[in-house]
């Protein structure tokens, strides 16, 4: 007789494939519920399959391969299960930190862990043991799976295990690739992308597929330039631009040396519900009666200070490079055109200052790129520098400034980066009862208060360290020419919602400052709007250096962009067309720029200074160690 369905050997396979799904469809469930009980994908998490299925295909995968491997049904659901999981504590922590949802390029931090990101990074970790308790369980009962679990199938399979393992390598790998063909699941009308808003798709779609969706679109969102649409913008502006670049050949007397200070997390509190009447940066004040200064919109919040960094110091403007998040872990390019090049070209000593771990950022690499001739870092400062709270104080910063400056040889370009007012803000400054005694708005208690004083007690010292370095720099025996700007607002989410801001608008719609002032030679007091990516031109401009034509087309093209005024990654309003071809063009414009093929279409001062010829591999210095300095 035949064998049937009945039969041992058929009921033993029935089994195995029930006992398999049954595990699959737990593991659904539990994705969905975590995904709704981490805030994301709430409105969707079980409203139709495919939104559950969708967030847990690729955990399921991988769940699949791992099963091929280790033939242990718990041992392999367990482990991505836990993967999972982390992702999603990972995400919590960054939105109750940055509140925004994880990206695909967030992946790429794994890789600062050992260069000074872990310290840094650490520090936002949970301080309540249950979460890493938890993590111990999940660990144990994976251990106790992998030692006491049968195996569900024989070892040898005449082929099968390896061929189904093959095809799961192939499937996870298009997966991680992002070949077009899964826009099929991640990307239909059930799922869809907001390429401007990863909270909106993530409250939508759920993590996993956000992360998916956007992996996807940013793997294939490289737009390529139309130099057409470009030379539009250039023909549009040329008659303000060839004033500009004609004003070039009349300004060339001594040029000033420049001071560019990026204060972490600095911004003016008197724009929060509690602080209107409240003076807490009164040397930014009073030096904004001297020069220029204004709101200054940047293309971050909390973090992700290089995006701030690298548009200030390229003048290209991240809005227009979808797939630039991180953009010195993502930069493949040797030499990127920069402010820093630009002043390289006309003689410039062009020095970063940073207290902090070179590799950090990549900087290293980044510097490089951008065009710097040194490298002053944490290793390169006195070893008594002053500390305040989890890291260097900004008044070492501002004696370690003084210090590279010269009074005889090129005139030099010095860009300082802060960090004392970096985040978490639970660690106790180092005069505690100075913190204690900065006031804080009404129905700010607990941990918000505590945090939020110890913000401010930085703050201020950024502030005093403003005054005194402008003071510093007035009684130079060389003019000097001093940028300060703050690169995003600190990461006090909850208080911001508590208390509010005075324009009534949310978190994410704050501007923060900029300031241009000559400290020997006060002006009469300008105050503008500008995107962090104009600052450059702005700078270059009063420098009287004027003959490059893409900074100086920045300044022109400022007041036809009311998308400064927007939250970083907003669309452009779709009511104005004028403002919609200025921003595409401009998208133009910076994606030529990027590649070096700008300069043909541009039009040029009458008498140039030295070309750019790109910074040298040995002419790139990581400044030698404190001590050993001449």
């Amino acid at each position: 007789m035949s064998a049937t369905p009945s039969t041992p050997s058929a009921r033993s396979l029935a089994f195995r494939l029930a006992y398999i799904a049954c595990l699959a469809v737990v593991f659904t469930l539990a994705t969905g519920l975590v995904d709704s009980g981490a805030g994301v994908g709430s409105a969707q998490a079980f409203a139709q399959p495919i939104f559950p299925i969708a967030n847990a295909l690729p955990g399921l995968l991988l769940a699949t391969l791992l099963l091929v491997l280790s033939r242990r049904p718990l041992l392999s659901f367990g482990i991505a299960f836990v993967m999972e999981a982390l992702i999603y504590a990972v995400n919590a922590l960054k939105v109750s930190n940055l509140n925004t949802p994880l990206m695909p390029a967030d992946f790429r931090m794994l890789g600062q862990l050992r260069r000074g990101g872990l310290k840094l990074l650490g520090s936002y970790l949970p301080a309540s043991p249950w979460p890493y308790l938890a993590l111990l369980v999940a660990v144990g009962i994976i251990v106790l799976a992998w030692r006491k679990e049968d195996p569900l199938f024989a070892r040898r399979t005449r082929g099968r295990r390896l061929a189904c393992g093959t095809a799961l390598v192939l499937l996870l790998g298009t997966l991680l690739a992002g070949m077009p063909g899964w826009t099929k699941i991640y990307g239909n009308r059930h799922l869809w992308l907001e390429p401007w808003s990863a909270q909106a798709t993530a409250e939508h779609s759920g993590l996993v597929s956000s992360l998916v969706m956007f992996h996807l679109h940013q793997g294939h969102a490289r737009k390529k330039p139309d130099a057409a649409a470009a030379q539009q913008l250039i023909e549009r502006a040329d008659p303000d631009l060839r004033q500009r670049l004609q004003a070039a050949t009349t300004n060339q007397g001594e040029r000033p040396d420049i001071v560019v200070v990026q204060s972490e997390s600095f911004f003016d509190p008197s724009i929060m519900k509690g602080y209107e009447n409240t003076d807490l940066t009164p040397n930014l004040h009073r030096l904004a009666t001297q020069g220029e200064s204004g709101a200054l919109h940047v293309p971050t919040y909390g973090g992700g200070t290089i995006r701030t960094e690298f548009e200030v110091l390229t003048g290209l403007s991240l809005r227009y490079f979808d797939d630039l998040q991180f953009p010195y872990l993502q930069m493949n390019h040797k030499v990127v055109p920069s402010l820093v090049r630009t002043l390289r070209s006309h003689g410039y000593e062009t020095i970063a200052l940073h207290g902090n771990d070179p590799g950090f950022w990549n900087r290293n690499t980044a510097f490089r790129a951008i065009g710097f001739d040194r490298f002053v870092s944490r290793s390169s400062f006195p070893t008594n520098a002053a500390m305040d709270g989890q890291y260097m104080a900004d008044s070492a910063m501002t004696d370690e400034i003084m210090a590279q400056l010269k009074n005889a040889g090129p005139p030099q370009l010095l860009f300082a980066i802060s960090i004392e007012a970096h985040g978490p803000y639970d660690v106790p400054p180092a005069d505690a009862a100075k913190r204690d005694a900065i006031p804080v708005p009404e129905g700010i208690t607990g941990k918000n208060k505590l945090e939020l004083q110890n913000y401010l007690y930085h703050m201020q010292h950024a502030d005093q360290e403003l005054g005194r370095l402008a003071e510093l720099l007035a009684h130079r025996e060389r003019p000097t020419l001093l940028l300060f700007y703050g690169d995003h607002l600190p990461a006090l989410t909850d208080t911001y919602n508590i208390t509010g801001f005075v324009d009534g608008k949310d978190m994410l719609s704050q501007a923060g400052v900029w300031l241009l002032v000559d400290p020997r030679n006060p002006t009469e007091p300008k105050r503008e709007s500008l995107a962090s990516w104009m600052l450059p031109g702005r700078l270059l401009e009063q420098a009287g250096v004027r003959d490059d034509a893409y900074f100086a087309l920045t300044q022109v093209i400022a007041p036809q962009l009311a998308v400064l005024t927007r939250a970083p990654g907003a669309p452009p309003a779709s009511e104005d067309h004028d403002e919609q071809t200025a921003d595409q063009d401009m998208a133009n414009v910076a994606l030529l720029r990027m590649k070096g093929k700008l300069d043909a279409l541009l039009p040029h001062a009458e008498v140039q200074t030295a070309q750019m010829t790109g910074v040298q591999p040995d002419s790139f210095e990581q400044a030698e160690p404190a001590g050993v300095r001449q």
